[in-house]
């Protein structure tokens, strides 16, 4: 079965064209839009194709929110069309330009003497992010600078950023990713738009999140154009912004879990998952985070189905909605799912880039690393030479969607891939999109996956949940504590409380 996996997977794989439709026709997937809806319907259809049996579950409401194009242009003291976006759930601009001066979030002494501030931010768009003294990527400066200006930048940045810090935490308020309390306030004081820059140290690398906004719309400017504007409002040369933002936001709207399934033909009751969530933010188009575990999964399904359509146990992929807002799908599933909870086996979760998968920790579970041994021996090294095992390891305590299960002491893993430089460059980032994936790197991953699916329906040992002791107080010697499962969010309303 593990060559005809193999070959199936290396030789005739499906990665390259699954990808490019989900990342460049169907685009990012933000909860609530019509490209994530676009994106659960083509799985089934997909799926479908494969003569696998899958559905959307609906799992809650979300903010129905629809994007269009966004343009921001500086029209005084000059003229230049500058790089920049709508947050997510931003509201438009009505379908007109809007045009108005600039100033920036003031430096007060505290919350009073910012409300007493706030009447100044009508008709202003206000800058909310600290500026950058330079958005040349770290690595250039640590290959060409002399050490004492490496050391000067350094010293500058950091001092900035613990001044903005400050500068934020006197208002009160909070741009909790994106604009958060703080866009409110601007908004209702009756400001134009609130305007921010989350700048990452790489290349045109700007993190791009949401805002809570209803009437003003939320942008992110690149570094270089945001930072262009706060030296031109620091030092009184006027400067004015043109923007118009084409959103719609279309009320309530169901959210989804994509779930799909090959029923086992003897322990049908006991399950393998197959794991990775589907949403994405949108200022690109979600490719390595998380397009590329979504095709992983998708095509370690196809493969199972095409070279082992009898499994001996139950095997379900799940596509989660909503995990950049904290898990939710796939919380929502264990909540919704109790009997996949009770029966199972293993599910093998992955959500970090497009590079092979290096690291694998069974979770904290002590039986789970004599099953891993089990499963791990008889692997093809080629898919297994660069992996490092962390015995007994620790549970996930929420960073993906392993967590939602493993904090119910089933036994889940998280995939860890190698890095391709994910935290800088494309993790929730503008530059997340089709060409920075690794096409040999996913296929070799969605073959391990079908090979451990295999390995783990036909275990005859059923994956011991034996927990280990965690230790919390190293010096009082007290145990630390199993993660807490938390409950999905399934509305808006509830996520922005």
């Amino acid at each position: 079965m593990l060559p005809r996996l193999w070959t199936a997977g290396m030789d005739s794989s499906q990665v390259v064209p699954l990808l490019q439709t989900l990342t460049d026709s169907i685009g990012p997937r933000l909860t609530g839009t019509p490209g994530i809806q676009s994106a659960h319907d083509w799985l089934v259809k997909t799926y479908a194709g494969w003569g696998v049996q899958a559905k959307n579950e609906r799992v809650g409401t979300w903010k129905g929110w629809r994007r269009g194009p966004s343009h921001v242009d500086l029209i005084a003291p000059r003229v230049r069309t500058l790089e920049g976006t709508m947050l997510a759930w931003s509201p438009g601009t009505n379908g007109r330009d809007v045009s108005g001066p600039v100033v920036i979030l003031p430096d007060v002494a505290d919350s009073a003497a910012f409300a007493a501030w706030l009447p100044q931010a009508r008709g202003k768009f206000v800058l909310v992010s600290q500026p950058h003294p330079t958005c040349r990527a770290d690595d250039s400066w640590e290959r060409a600078a002399t050490p004492q200006t490496l050391a000067r930048v350094r010293k500058e940045r950091d001092s900035i950023r613990t001044a903005w810090t400050d500068r934020v935490r006197k208002t009160g308020l909070n741009l909790s990713l994106g604009t958060g309390t703080l866009g409110l306030a601007l908004e209702r004081a009756g400001a134009l738009g609130v305007v921010a820059s989350l700048y990452q140290g790489g290349w045109g690398v700007n993190k791009v999140f949401y805002t809570r906004n209803e009437r003003a719309p939320a942008l992110d400017l690149s570094c270089e154009d945001y930072t262009l504007v706060y030296r031109l409002a620091e030092r009184g040369q006027g400067p004015q912004l043109r923007v118009r933002g084409d959103a719609q936001f279309t009320g309530e709207v169901p959210t989804f879990n994509t779930v799909a399934t090959i029923r086992g033909s003897e322990k049908p009751d006991e399950y393998v998952v197959l794991s990775a969530h589907l949403d994405s933010w949108d200022a690109g188009s979600g490719a390595t985070d998380n397009a590329t575990g979504t095709v992983v999964m998708a095509e370690a399904m196809r493969l199972l189905a095409k070279a082992y359509p009898r499994p001996k146990r139950t095997i379900v992929v799940g596509h989660w909605t909503s995990e950049e807002q904290g898990l939710n799908g796939s919380r929502a599933f264990v909540e919704d799912h109790p009997e996949v909870v009770k029966g199972l086996q293993a599910l093998f979760n992955q959500d970090n880039g497009t590079g092979r998968i290096v690291n694998v920790s069974p979770s904290g579970l002590v039986g789970a690393g004599e099953a891993w041994g089990r499963w791990a021996s008889r692997l093809p090294s080629e898919l297994t030479n660069q992996i490092q095992y962390r015995f007994p390891g620790s549970p996930s305590g929420g960073g993906s969607d392993n967590a939602s299960f493993i904090c119910a002491g089933a036994p889940a893993f998280g995939l860890g891939s190698a890095p391709w430089d994910y935290g800088t460059y494309t993790w929730h980032t503008n530059r997340d999109t089709f060409d920075k994936i690794s096409f040999d790197d996913v296929k070799a991953n969605a073959t391990l996956v079908a090979m451990l699916a295999y390995l783990a329906s036909e275990d005859p040992q059923t994956t011991s949940r034996e927990r280990a002791v965690r230790i919390g107080d190293v010096a009082r010697g007290t145990a630390g504590q199993w993660p807490t499962c938390q409950k999905a969010i399934r509305r808006w309303a509830d996520y922005t409380r």
